[in-house]
């Protein structure tokens, strides 16, 4: 992980903590920058569905959104 990515994610964070957790827009970025990199696959689900939870995307995007966030082996 960069460390743009992990200053990224603590803004995210930061902004969803004292923002209420109402900004829907704050909440698609949260779920955008979701990506497995070194992360297990155990460790993306866990965060994944973190962040899912509070989206309200339909169940057919956040699918699509799972998929490009997983590290695929070609």
């Amino acid at each position: 992980m960069t460390i743009f990515a992990i200053i990224g994610e603590f803004l995210i964070d930061l902004k969803q903590e004292f923002s209420g957790g109402d900004n829907k827009t704050i909440k698609v970025a949260e779920l955008k920058k979701i990506e497995q990199e070194s992360k297990t696959i155990e460790k993306f689900i866990q965060k994944f569905k973190r962040a899912a939870k509070r989206n309200e995307y339909e169940r057919r995007l956040l699918i699509e959104k799972f998929k490009r966030g997983i590290n695929r082996i070609i």
